[in-house]
């Protein structure tokens, strides 16, 4: 065997050794977190806790949580099957649909009568709800509800839309249609005579991806697998009636499948600590939007903090299910308003 040949069988040789190590090498797989305590970061700066800045997302499994500015974004384009955009409920954001489908013929005077009549300022004009995207419900309703309808397959049909931006972001004329699986926004500020355009693609790892009309394309809420529950200011409502910026308001990741129960101490007669697998027998899980909402605290009347009474049990999207209960979120219950701080635990691994 010449050297030729030698070399040629120990490469062979080295390579099979290696493709055999790598086909037995294990895939490591993290196992879900058994629970933890976080202090969740709503606040960017000094703002009033009531009105924190940040929404912040948390994953129970990977005891992860991420922080992102409410002003961040203005639309959400949905990732399913269905062609829909979200305005940004975070910031009160509301719009109104319009006659026409061209862009550059809507002008500030077209904005008039909607500033006198406060339809488009949240909770000050008659509309109530009209404006806004559904407050309550499961995913199918709420997609349903959304304010600008479904982005039609024809061009022509999807007619432009005013948003208010909510606060004091000011108001933008939007038009979407149809970018093969994806989306087009042309959008612009309400006296502008020429817009822009931007193309998002759907991504079906996410519920949703966001744009802003400053910055453009941004991230916003994590992968729909990585997140269980957002704490936030949100949309929600003072009465039957009136919508109104809700604080401490957290929201399920409902659309990513994401279901939950409220467990009312007195009438289960078990206790946070002592709630086992053995007493999920009977809890319904629910898949709404509000079914934690703000129920979990009080923040007028006596006691002031978070209501020591319930708790709540959270489904992943993987079939984990965790005991959530809120352990403070204001200085009356020796916490930091925009700085609530939650407690988790493992009842049911998937």
């Amino acid at each position: 065997m010449n050297k030729f040949t030698q070399l040629i069988t120990l490469l062979c040789f080295a390579t099979a050794f290696t493709a055999c190590k790598k086909d037995s090498d294990p895939i490591i797989i993290t196992p879900a977190s058994t629970g933890s305590k976080l202090t969740l970061n709503g606040l960017i700066a000094n703002e009033s806790g009531a009105a924190a800045g940040n929404s912040v997302y948390v994953d129970f499994s990977t005891d992860k949580q991420t922080s992102v500015a409410r002003t961040s974004w203005d639309l959400g384009f949905y990732s399913g099957a269905e062609f829909k955009v979200i305005l940004n409920h975070t910031v009160g954001a509301t719009a109104i649909e319009l006659a026409g489908n061209d862009l550059t013929k809507i002008t500030a005077a077209d904005t008039t009568a909607l500033a006198l009549s406060g339809n488009l300022s949240l909770g000050q004009g008659a509309g109530g709800f009209t404006y806004i995207d559904p407050i309550e419900g499961d995913a199918t309703a709420y997609l349903a509800g959304t304010v600008i309808k479904t982005i039609s397959a024809t061009d022509a049909d999807n007619r432009v839309y005013i948003v208010n931006r909510g606060g004091t972001t000011g108001w933008q004329k939007i038009r979407v249609i149809r970018s093969g699986t994806g989306y087009t926004l042309q959008y612009a500020k309400i006296n502008e005579q020429t817009f822009k355009t931007l193309t998002v693609a759907k991504d079906g790892a996410f519920n949703f991806k966001y744009v802003s009309f400053t910055t453009g394309a941004v991230d916003v809420e994590p992968a729909k697998a990585n997140w269980d529950i957002e704490w936030t200011l949100a949309t929600y409502k003072a009465n039957a009636t009136i919508p109104y910026t809700f604080s401490d308001f957290v929201l399920i990741n409902f659309v990513g499948g994401v279901t939950a129960a409220e467990v009312i101490v007195a009438d289960s007669k078990v206790s946070f600590d002592d709630f086992a697998e053995a007493n999920l027998t009977g809890k319904l899980f629910v898949g709404k939007r509000e079914v934690i909402a703000g129920n979990w605290r009080i923040t007028s009347g006596t006691p002031i903090g978070v209501k020591t009474d319930r708790f709540y049990l959270v489904k992943d999207g993987a079939g984990n299910i965790y005991k959530l209960k809120f352990v403070s979120f204001h200085p009356n219950d020796a916490g930091v308003r925009g700085k609530p701080v939650v407690e988790y635990k493992l009842v049911k691994k998937a």
